[in-house]
């Protein structure tokens, strides 16, 4: 198997407070610069539609994703003033999710073990 079919990804969606987009906008951007040096993050993007937010994001294993959320926490807690969480998804191997499920649970994620697939 791959890197990334290993990969633990979190896969949040949010809904942005009316009005607030343009500073959703800059606490992404910040996100990201946070982001940016972290070896375990494979992957780390936003994207937008209407004013849903949805984070694509992916570590090298659970430990990488709870070290980025450490991280990330106090712009996240900014960004959480402006925007509502309306669903958080887990991808990876059952072995890996199971590490996570004790410090996400006050999030109630739906967790998606991995089954199969093409990495290039």
């Amino acid at each position: 198997m791959s890197e990334l079919s290993q990969a633990v990804s979190i896969n949040p969606y949010f809904k942005v407070h009316e009005g607030q987009m343009e500073k959703a906008r800059g606490l992404m951007r910040r996100m990201v610069s946070n982001t940016t040096p972290e070896e375990a993050c494979l992957y780390y993007d936003f994207s937008i539609n209407g004013d849903e937010v949805f984070c694509r994001e992916a570590y090298i294993d659970a430990e990488g994703l709870l070290t980025h959320i450490s991280r990330v926490q106090p712009i996240l807690e900014e960004f959480l003033q402006i925007a509502d969480v309306t669903r958080i998804e887990l991808h990876g191997p059952a072995a890996e999710l199971e590490k996570l499920k004790g410090p996400m649970a006050d999030l109630n994620p739906a967790y998606f073990v991995h089954e199969c697939g093409v990495v290039r």
